[in-house]
């Protein structure tokens, strides 16, 4: 059981650093440093398409790393 639990955190976690890694930046370009956090605080920017993707993918595989962290430590 530990096993398991062990390649499936090593699995998850290398998954998690490549989608991490595969995001775009938030202020990526001149009118992001010029805006500066106005667009997100109003909401201009959303994320559409594949960010979008890699968002909903990361929030999901960062609750999994942490569910399957405290289970190696329970068992």
């Amino acid at each position: 059981m530990h096993a398991l639990l062990m390649t499936l955190l090593l699995i998850v976690s290398i998954a998690l650093i490549v989608v991490v890694l595969l995001q775009s930046g938030k202020s990526a370009g001149l009118s992001g440093a010029i805006s500066g956090g106005a667009e997100q605080l109003f909401g201009k920017q959303k994320a559409r398409g594949l960010d979008l993707v890699l968002q909903r993918v990361t929030i999901v595989l960062s609750i999994l790393f942490f569910i399957l962290a405290i289970a190696i430590v329970k068992f």
